[in-house]
């Protein structure tokens, strides 16, 4: 097992909303606390908030660790206390090994001097050399893309010239342990996937990566183990897929499993639904699947009252309320035929490299399609999330930047190539 190199108990830090209203003098302090000793006391305590509050936690060499969360849930403060920037209230933080931060794209850039200056600049408040600096310098300037560019002053260039070149500067640091804020959400598609690469490369030189972004596929293809924060504390830590898939639910706190017994079951006197659940190939339930594996949703229903065409119908929504299909069962065993009293499971299969990755809601019926009465209808009721793989072999390639689309197939492709002279 490697060492701890990030080690953390009890963490928490206090802020104070608003202006802090002082009195002039220390007699007008003392006045007013001793007509008011409660208010004041009352004020005190409303004016601050924990944006930070029992942060446990253990980060191990060459392990590359994502913070996800909402706006406000204190990821970037917890990154400014590892990082020195601000104080702890309470607890503790321990870190061993040279610490760099990537906080704030464009740290010390001037725009009055040239692009050459500010790498320089830059660079030496990030924490480098000038003989690191003068040994990377044509490397930055090609990452950035400035290259006619680097003599012209900063405030001449266009927005994205400039985060391409700030962010240059902030990746080719070298430290043993580095902490990342949202950075790769600058410039261009073209450029953020240049910059994951960036991230990736990093990783694999074995340093300690502590990364916060709301890019997903970014988050799933850097980081093996994610901590989820919520309102300053630790909700969840683990492997990325079941924190993301725990981040994804939580604002719409549906499971992957339902099931009512019978003085509650959705339904009529034909039919009574007893369980939805969506399951792997071998039988577990599961709330996160690998973009190539199937994904089964089971409609398990009880016929009271026999002699009805009934037939069992799913609906799958996306996390935008896309319906992305309907499908309704074409068991030819049923198909047709009226059904006698009993328990039934009708199951949809998913195939693997199908749905694009996100997150799924599932709406699940049962209809009788003579007369098009409708037994039960119930929306929202079991959700799932599928994660795109990172190993090269699904419909994403090699490619790290987001793919739009409800759907993701895994198409085959043909090539044809005669030799021949260039044209």
């Amino acid at each position: 097992m490697s060492q701890v190199v990030i080690q953390t108990e009890g963490l928490g830090k206090q802020y104070r909303r608003g202006l802090r209203t002082s009195s002039r003098t220390l007699r007008d302090a003392l006045v007013r606390l001793a007509h008011s000793p409660l208010a004041a006391l009352r004020r005190g305590s409303e004016d601050t908030f924990w944006a930070l509050r029992d942060v446990s936690l253990e980060v191990h060499e060459g392990e590359v660790l994502g913070l996800i969360g909402r706006n406000g849930a204190g990821k970037t403060t917890l990154l400014k206390i590892l990082s020195r920037i601000t104080r702890p209230t309470a607890g503790w933080a321990e870190i061993r090994g040279h610490v760099r931060s990537l906080l704030e794209v464009g740290t010390g850039f001037h725009g009055e001097l040239t692009g050459r200056e500010n790498t320089y600049l830059s660079g030496s408040i990030l924490g480098m050399t000038k003989r690191e600096i003068d040994r990377k310098f044509d490397e930055i300037v090609a990452f950035a893309e400035i290259d006619k560019f680097i003599d012209t002053p900063v405030k001449h260039y266009s927005s994205g010239m400039y985060v391409r070149l700030a962010f240059a500067v902030a990746a080719h640091l070298e430290p043993e342990i580095l902490l990342v804020d949202e950075v790769l959400a600058v410039g261009d598609a073209q450029f953020q996937k240049k910059c994951l690469g960036k991230m990736e490369e990093v990783s694999h030189k074995g340093r300690t990566i502590l990364f916060v972004s709301h890019n997903a596929a970014a988050v799933a293809r850097l980081c093996s183990r994610c901590i989820l924060l919520q309102s300053g504390m630790v909700l969840k830590d683990g492997p990325t897929h079941e924190v993301m898939s725990a981040y994804l639910r939580s604002g719409l706190a549906v499971s992957a499993l339902r099931e009512w017994d019978a003085a509650d079951a959705p339904g009529d006197e034909v039919v009574r639904l007893r369980c939805v659940r969506v399951r792997s190939a071998q039988g577990e339930v599961s709330e996160t699947f690998d973009i190539r594996r199937p994904v089964g949703i089971d409609l398990v229903f009880d016929v009271i009252e026999p002699g009805q065409l009934l037939a069992p119908n799913v609906h799958l929504f996306d996390e935008q309320g896309v319906n992305v299909f309907v499908v309704i069962d074409q068991d030819p065993v049923w198909r047709g035929r009226p059904r006698p009293v009993g328990r039934y499971t009708s199951t949809v299969w998913i195939p693997g490299n199908f749905l694009a990755e996100g997150y799924f809601t599932v709406r699940a019926a049962v209809t009788t399609l003579a007369t098009m009465n409708v037994h039960f209808d119930e929306p929202d009721i079991v959700a799932f999330q599928v994660i795109d793989s990172t190993d090269g072999d699904s419909a994403r390639a090699d490619y790290a930047g987001t793919l739009p689309g409800v759907v993701r197939p895994l198409l085959k492709w043909e090539t044809t190539y005669e030799q021949g002279p260039q044209v």
